[in-house]
């Protein structure tokens, strides 16, 4: 399959393209700041130019979005705005302008977390947009077949606990390999509208 890799020079980009890769997929790196092409996925022109560039694709695989962490109290509506264009309307946007471009039984997947489900202090933003992002591949689903669409929703990587870890108490990690396992999953199943939650 030919595939659209967003977010591909990230810790968690880095791993799905490798694991992509090593069951013969030919991967479009996308990246801000390096990749095959370069993109911000906050102006939908941009959007527009990135699936111009890429041609005809069988999947789109979405591994970046960027969401402030402030204490709810000083989250500004400006805050609130960055969290929705960051995660959520960018990866919308993939889908939107993406469904022309990719093949009939093609797929996208995209990323959300375990805020989703288990808020922690300072992430109420991320919590709102992963939510978002959720309800929204559950409502594509119904409307986009035969193309498939999903979302994968990991806690914290293994491989991040040095840093992370302790925005994290009592959850489980997560290593980098299953997370990849499930865009795996996305891609080559039959399964749509789901949420895979890792």
């Amino acid at each position: 399959m030919k595939i659209l890799l967003i977010g591909a020079t990230g810790t968690l980009g880095t791993a799905v393209h490798k694991t992509l890769t090593s069951r013969g997929h030919d991967v479009l790196t996308v990246g801000r700041g390096g990749g095959d092409l370069r993109c911000d996925l906050t102006d939908p022109a941009r959007i527009t130019d990135l699936y111009e560039r890429a041609g005809r694709l069988d999947a789109v695989v979405s591994a970046a979005g960027d969401v402030p962490f402030k204490p709810v109290t000083e989250l500004t509506p400006d805050d609130h705005l960055a969290a929705f264009r960051g995660k959520v309307l960018s990866q919308i946007e993939l889908v939107r302008q993406g469904i022309p471009r990719v093949a009939e039984r093609g797929s996208f997947t995209l990323i959300t977390g375990v805020l989703a489900r288990e808020p922690i202090p300072t992430g109420a933003a991320a919590s709102m947009a992963n939510g978002a992002v959720e309800a929204f591949v559950r409502a594509a689903a119904i409307e986009i077949a035969p193309q498939r669409i999903n979302a994968i929703s990991p806690t914290v990587f293994t491989e991040s606990l040095a840093d992370y870890g302790d925005y994290f108490p009592g959850m489980p990690p997560v290593d980098l390999a299953d997370v990849a396992q499930a865009y795996v999953r996305s891609v080559e199943g039959a399964q749509t509208g789901q949420v895979y939650a890792l």
